[in-house]
């Protein structure tokens, strides 16, 4: 996951098995020790909590640390691939995912969720596709054999798209749903979890570069990340623990939109660079910068928004169990599909 983009590593391959470790110490704490997660729980500032703040920090501020927002200057180079992967992830993805929670979480699967969890369930399934991956996504690039040009620069304009659109996207799907949108919670969410994190990380970023100590701060912060992805999802769970034991079908329900949006939209990003005569290097980590979500973001937001206990947080939850699984198997598409790809887009390009 560095600027490099190494192969998938240890703790990334077996994400979901640690997830799933999280689920059930999670539960077990919450139901045995139930009062120091109460405690924390309350620990708010502002509508904010604040162990879970400076855990989401720990989480995103080393991923934006591997961002040079000074690659945004080579979005020319790969134009046809930037333009797929923007109108991917800003135009279609959230909308996308918000039909199908509407499909499946609002009405398919309705009559076998909580009632009044199934306007919290849509918002976290919006929230988690309405920002798209920042740090795996080098990993996804990787394991394509993807450029890293293309990629460090698709990532450096999503995360700048991200300061502005997050916010007006996720209001306005969760007007569209009925659902009360809480702006000034919102808003702050994107400047606590956006904002300040970005800023914070491109300050630290150039004193690393001039000191040439960068490669080594992120090799040492990558570890720090993942605990405290990991901790945060035992505090999920040590709130969510009844919920989950009443109804243990939940999150096999949430995760159907979940996959369905991932394969949809890495096959309408890959097709689309196909039709456009994108080289193979730039279409694979289009398509999984198209599928894949910010899921640290994704959490933060829908903790600071509707609190530990909601349908909204586990649903983002359930994301982050999906994630690599899901992904592994877009990235196998895409490598064993390269010579249909590649007919396909010099035919297109010799067309043009």
């Amino acid at each position: 996951m560095t600027e490099s983009a190494p192969g998938i590593g240890f703790f990334e391959r077996y994400l979901t098995l640690w997830v799933a470790l999280c689920i059930v110490a999670g539960i077990g704490l919450g139901t045995m020790v139930p009062a120091p997660f109460h405690l924390l729980g309350e620990l708010n500032l502002a509508q904010v909590n604040l162990p879970v703040a400076v855990l989401i920090w720990l989480m995103i501020v080393p991923m934006l640390l591997r961002v040079d927002f000074g690659a945004i200057g080579q979005v020319a180079r790969h134009w046809r691939g930037i333009a797929v992967t923007v109108g991917v992830n800003w135009l279609v993805k959230p909308f996308s995912m918000a039909l199908l929670g509407w499909l499946f979480i609002g009405f398919l699967f309705r009559p076998y969720l909580p009632a009044g969890q199934i306007d919290s369930y849509i918002a976290g399934l919006i929230l988690l596709a309405a920002a798209p991956c920042t740090a795996m996504v080098f990993v996804w690039s990787g394991l394509t054999n993807g450029e890293p040009n293309f990629t460090l620069s698709q990532v450096a304009l999503n995360d700048a798209i991200m300061v502005v659109a997050f916010a007006p996207i996720v209001g306005l799907l969760l007007g569209l749903s009925a659902i009360t949108v809480p702006w000034n919670t919102l808003l702050l969410s994107v400047v606590l979890y956006i904002v300040v994190p970005v800023i914070a990380a491109q300050l630290w970023r150039r004193v690393l570069l001039a000191r040439g100590t960068l490669d080594g701060m992120l090799a040492a912060l990558h570890p720090v990340s993942l605990c405290a992805l990991l901790a945060t999802l035992v505090l999920l769970f040590g709130f969510q623990g009844g919920q989950i034991l009443a109804q243990p079908l939940v999150i096999l329900m949430l995760a159907v939109p979940i996959i369905i949006q991932v394969y949809l939209n890495a096959g309408i990003a890959y097709l689309a660079n196909r039709q456009c005569g994108s080289a193979h290097s730039v279409a694979g980590p289009s398509a999984l910068i198209g599928a894949s979500n910010f899921f640290e973001l994704a959490v933060a937001a829908a903790i600071s928004l509707f609190g530990f206990q909601s349908g909204a947080a586990l649903a983002t939850v359930v994301g982050v169990l999906v994630e690599v699984p899901v992904m592994l198997s877009v990235v196998a598409i895409v490598m064993r599909s390269r010579a249909w790809y590649e007919r396909g887009a010099a035919r297109h390009r010799s067309r043009a």
